[in-house]
């Protein structure tokens, strides 16, 4: 009885560090990694060094993304944080304007 005393707080601690620290951390890989088996030519991302840009091509591992006009860079898949849907409106606002202006 007093061996099961002295191994419940251990237990106990363990099963809070399980729900709050193991738990979360594990569904968010996961979640990353869905993320990441779904990106399609297109998508505009964030990589986990901050480049913005749009996914030109996916041979493999590698991505080449788009940075700006005529500037492609080739990153690994593992090296994006996110997606940025944000940056679709940023670039059909900047094309709305060009299209106002020549008119």
């Amino acid at each position: 009885m007093e061996v099961l005393v002295s191994i419940l707080p251990f237990v106990v601690i363990f099963g809070v560090f399980w729900f709050f620290l193991i738990r979360p951390q594990q569904k968010k890989q996961k979640e990353h990694q869905a993320m990441v088996n779904n990106l399609q030519p297109g998508d505009n991302i964030i990589t986990i060094g901050g480049i913005k840009g749009k996914i030109v091509k996916i041979k493999g591992d590698n991505i080449r993304l788009r940075v700006s006009s005529n500037v492609d860079i080739d990153v690994i898949k593992q090296s994006i944080g996110r997606m940025n849907p944000e940056f679709d409106k940023i670039e059909e606002n900047k094309e709305e304007k060009e299209e106002s202006a020549e008119n």
